[in-house]
């Protein structure tokens, strides 16, 4: 139903006569472009705004969550100053007299843009779309529909396995010394541990569109297998700060369980290719490839320009040896 739409906006030039019905390229002035980019960029912004809006009242939600990893911190924990405050055991700090108002600043932004992700989001994709051709589009929405959720996971179990990187990094402080950990560290050390288990969750799709690319097979993959998943449990194990095997298992065995789900399709990928042609040339049939003469060896033109002189100069030759 998108599709038609979209293919319906491509043809018509979304009324500026630019489609690809009088223009097969699509092309529109650099102007018309400007104008369009400008007019979605508003409505983002205020999308985001609004959200914004939202966050800044739900505010002492939004940080009561935010702060769990740090308040589930066992009570006991070495070098950790605080007080009851609430339900957290520990206690955050701020060394500025602006820190608290540019903090719900930050969240209420942050808020704004995961509440107003679905405007945003179609916003980009409306802007992009009408230029990209149907099969195009499909690849799109493999790689949006797979790389959302697949972040999402990742992000999840971070926030899960926060609290025992915590415990370690702040039990490696000396006897004696006390940490005053300020709220700007700890947003930093949250929002870095997302994207890690964000982003390592990304690794399986990566290996999907190679294969669908024709870049990696499966023979090539089966080849790499051990060193794959040798290189994510190493990856996992630099990645989370904590040396207990918990947190690494946490972001490892998905990333593997992940990894064996993409050879998977890679595997059924190429004996799909298989059966409509060969790997070499994926969807084109045999008699298609010998139609196009792929099955023949290459020849440059200066082979072809070379045997071309050559045949008419022993026509011209044998031309004169039967005048003479």
């Amino acid at each position: 139903m998108l599709d038609d739409s979209l293919d319906a906006a491509a043809d018509s030039g979304s009324g500026l006569g630019y489609g690809r019905g009088t223009n097969p390229e699509a092309r529109m002035p650099l102007m018309e472009h400007i104008r369009e980019l400008r007019n979605r960029i508003i409505k983002i912004a205020v999308a985001v705004t609004v959200g914004a809006i939202v966050g800044w009242v739900i505010y002492p939600r939004a940080w009561h969550f935010i702060e769990q990893p740090f308040c589930r911190l066992p009570a006991s924990s070495r070098s950790i100053p605080g007080h009851h405050v609430g339900s957290c055991t520990h206690q955050l700090y701020v060394n500025g007299i602006f820190d608290g108002l540019f903090l719900k600043l930050q969240v209420s932004i942050a808020v704004g843009i995961l509440l107003a992700s679905p405007i945003w989001l179609y916003q980009l994709w409306a802007f992009i779309a009408p230029g990209l051709y149907r099969r195009e589009r499909r690849w799109a929405y493999l790689f949006v529909g797979a790389a959302v959720p697949l972040f999402a996971t990742g992000a999840v179990i971070a926030y899960f396995a926060m609290t025992r990187g915590l415990h370690f990094l702040l039990d490696l402080v000396p006897v004696g010394v006390t940490p005053l950990i300020t709220i700007n560290t700890y947003l930093s050390y949250a929002f870095a541990m997302v994207a890690i288990f964000g982003l390592a969750f990304e690794l399986p799709l990566i290996f999907v569109l190679l294969n669908l690319a024709g870049v990696l097979t499966h023979a090539r993959f089966k080849k790499w297998r051990r060193m794959i998943i040798f290189g994510v449990f190493a990856f996992a194990a630099i990645a989370t700060p904590s040396p207990d095997p918990i947190s690494m298992l946490l972001l490892a065995i998905p990333c593997v369980l992940l990894v064996e789900l993409s050879e998977v399709f890679a595997w059924a990928n190429d004996r799909r290719r298989a059966r409509l042609g060969s790997l070499a040339y994926p969807g084109l049939s045999e008699q298609e490839v010998a139609e196009y003469g792929l099955d023949r060896p290459y020849e440059s033109e200066f082979d072809a320009s070379a045997g071309q002189s050559s045949g008419s100069g022993s026509g011209s030759g044998s031309g004169s040896g039967s005048g003479s």
